[in-house]
């Protein structure tokens, strides 16, 4: 098996579960450890003949969204993922099965429905278009040989850097709702890649709180990938989320919770986008309105081990 990108809270997650499954993992990364990107013929050789590729490589977007950043967050995931499929193409014995990462992110700002593999709607902006050029990119030509199959990941509950934020602010007393509201213009949000769509100009939504939150548990990160791995009819997107998205109101009582701590002010917009800019991050993590449903998953039989937002919120803080 090979996990390109895999030193992170996902990849490492992984790489320890499918060694528990008796896997040899191998892995992709600017530094190795067993292949760096900029060495092709080394990445050509862990391709060819892995029964497993998975790719979780790209910028963290935990950042602000800079011309340098927006530019490197595209390029690190369409990039990697080319590069992948090159390999792909010429292993004389290709991977069966190749998972690539993508984002719940995809979909437009829902207040109105949940947002499925076949009735959702690809939204518009910078992220959208991130998410697209990468799927692009993972799907173009044909490889008869390898099943594909983009994982439209929601937020990931685990030691990663959205539950640190998140979490944060609730211990620090500002675990209140956050609202959106109006701003002053910028167009860090602004459309990307030759295929652009969408507006250039920032939006927003008077969401009062209610904001959806789709998540998922590391651990079913870890388990869906297994699930995808033993059932071959799954293939194309499929959403990783749980089954019961919450709203940002919801989630910002339950880390209170969570954390024992009593007191969480609201924050608005205006209140939000400069102490976003002091932990050197963007607002739309909380502000915009992820409603994901995972209706592959749950159609082939999928049960998850953390489908409750409380639960799960309980289980992660306690590590």
């Amino acid at each position: 098996m090979v996990i390109a990108g895999g030193t992170g809270f996902v990849g490492r997650a992984l790489a320890d579960a499918f060694r528990a499954d008796g896997y040899e993992v191998r892995v992709i990364g600017r530094d190795g450890p067993d292949a760096r990107w900029i060495d092709s013929e080394a990445v050509q050789a862990l391709v060819d003949g892995a029964e497993i590729l998975v790719n979780l490589a790209g910028k963290s977007v935990n950042c602000r969204y800079s011309d340098k950043n927006r530019d490197e967050i595209l390029r690190s995931r369409v990039d990697t993922t080319a590069q992948l499929r090159r390999a792909v193409t010429d292993a004389a014995t290709p991977p069966r099965l190749w998972l690539n990462a993508s984002t719940a992110t995809i979909y437009r700002y829902a207040l109105d429905r949940p947002q499925t593999e076949s009735e959702g709607d690809i939204g518009a902006g910078f992220s959208v278009d991130v998410a697209r050029a990468w799927e692009a990119a993972f799907f173009d030509g044909e490889l008869p040989h390898t099943r594909r199959v983009a994982l439209r990941m929601a937020i990931v509950l685990g030691d990663g850097p959205a539950t640190g934020i998140l979490e944060r602010l609730a211990r620090f007393g500002l675990g209140g709702p956050q609202y959106d509201g109006p701003w002053f213009a910028h167009r860090r949000y602004r459309s990307i890649g030759p295929d652009a769509a969408g507006a250039v100009k920032m939006h927003w939504h008077r969401s009062r709180g209610r904001q959806k939150f789709s998540w998922i548990h590391l651990d079913d990160v870890v388990g869906t990938v297994r699930f995808i791995r033993d059932n071959d009819d799954i293939t194309g997107a499929v959403n990783l989320s749980s089954p019961a998205p919450s709203d940002n109101r919801t989630l910002m009582a339950t880390l209170r919770e969570a954390v024992r701590m009593p007191i969480g002010l609201p924050a608005w917009r205006f209140m939000l986008e400069p102490a976003m800019w002091a932990l050197r991050t963007e607002p739309e993590l909380v502000l915009k309105s992820r409603w994901v449903i995972p209706d592959v998953l749950e159609s082939a039989g999928y049960r998850f081990a953390h489908p409750e937002l409380a639960p799960a919120i309980r289980e992660v803080v306690s590590r």
